[in-house]
């Protein structure tokens, strides 16, 4: 009887199943891939503990650590307008456990204040998601006359030079904004810098500056009181803090928009499933009531995005405010 095969072909059907099965064995012995993540993941906050990031931050760890089911570990690396930390996290392994909590300051504003910036704040870092955007409030002393955006412009341009608008520093979000209304308002109002956002309103409501461009959640207890006047919010939309309150684009200035964004991003080269495992939580957890109520006691808008959406947001931001800074002619920082 003539056998089923040629001899070449059982040759080479059984060295083919020896190669299956040797390969079969070695998966059999090699570990399992573990799935991410498998340890504690350390997300830096690159400003101080106590302030709106950091708080902001421990509501972000705290609601991964559920959904992950790993330990969200918060790092506080402040210092030089947060570019310390956000460095650290540009320099950290590009594996998902180090990540970045920032946005505004560190990654649209600093580029064109320090030209010694030690990271690229977009080719160093792998987008995620945004968590959330922070109009400021359009603040005046309640002595002033004026009542309204146009009604402040027309003010201004009636007597350039006379009235001042405070911020908590140069090259700060306040300063920015007031150097962006400027601009696009036509008008000649002295900036005041102050070593703080506390001084600048206790001045405000002095009356030793007429304006100030404060972070909403900052404003809204001295409206409440009221000490201060409030004009308009710099977002583009109307916030859920105050609903009834005006944009200034709305109220006088078209175009206008400022707001202070937080975002979650990760060194470069992060890969993309873990990229999207993160954007995917984010998503989640920024949907929550309970976070979003939490989040807007801070002051900040719940707000998530797909990685693209955020990388598009960002190049936009670093634009603006590039030309802010020149138009203004603020000197670089060191």
């Amino acid at each position: 009887m003539h056998p089923k095969f040629p001899t070449r072909q059982r040759h080479g059907a059984a060295a083919a199943g020896a190669l299956a099965a040797a390969l079969l064995a070695a998966a059999a012995c090699a570990p399992a891939m573990a799935a991410y993540p498998e340890r504690p993941i350390r997300m830096i906050v690159p400003f101080p503990p106590g302030g709106p990031n950091d708080l902001l931050g421990r509501i972000i760890a705290n609601g991964l650590s559920q959904d992950l089911g790993q330990p969200v570990v918060l790092d506080n690396k402040g210092g030089a307008g947060g570019t310390i930390g956000t460095d650290m996290v540009a320099k950290a392994p590009a594996d998902g456990y180090t990540l970045l909590l920032s946005g505004t300051a560190s990654l649209s504003i600093a580029p064109a204040l320090y030209p010694k910036l030690p990271y690229d704040p977009v080719k160093d870092f792998a987008p995620i998601s945004l968590t959330g955007t922070a109009p400021s409030l359009l603040i005046v002393n309640n002595n002033q006359p004026f009542k309204t955006v146009s009604e402040l412009i027309k003010a201004a341009k009636a007597k350039p030079g006379t009235l001042n608008f405070a911020s908590a520093g140069v090259g700060t979000p306040p300063h920015l904004a007031g150097e962006l209304f400027k601009t696009m308002a036509g008008v000649d109002i002295v900036h005041v810098p102050y070593k703080g956002g506390g001084p600048a309103m206790t001045d405000l409501i002095a009356g030793q500056v007429q304006l100030y461009f404060c972070g909403i959640a900052s404003a809204i207890p001295q409206v409440k009181t009221g000490k201060v006047r409030p004009i308009a919010v710099t977002s583009s939309q109307r916030t859920a803090l105050m609903p009834d309150m005006p944009t200034v684009a709305e109220a006088g200035l078209p175009g206008y928009e400022v707001a202070n964004w937080y975002a979650i991003v990760a060194p470069a080269g992060t890969p993309a499933d873990i990229v999207s495992k993160v954007n995917a939580s984010l998503v989640k957890l920024l949907a929550k009531p309970d976070v979003v109520s939490q989040m807007s006691e801070l002051g900040v808008d719940a707000k998530s995005s797909t990685p693209e959406e955020l990388a598009a947001y960002q190049r936009s931001e670093l634009t603006k405010w590039a030309k802010v800074v020149k138009q203004a002619n603020i000197p670089p920082q060191e």
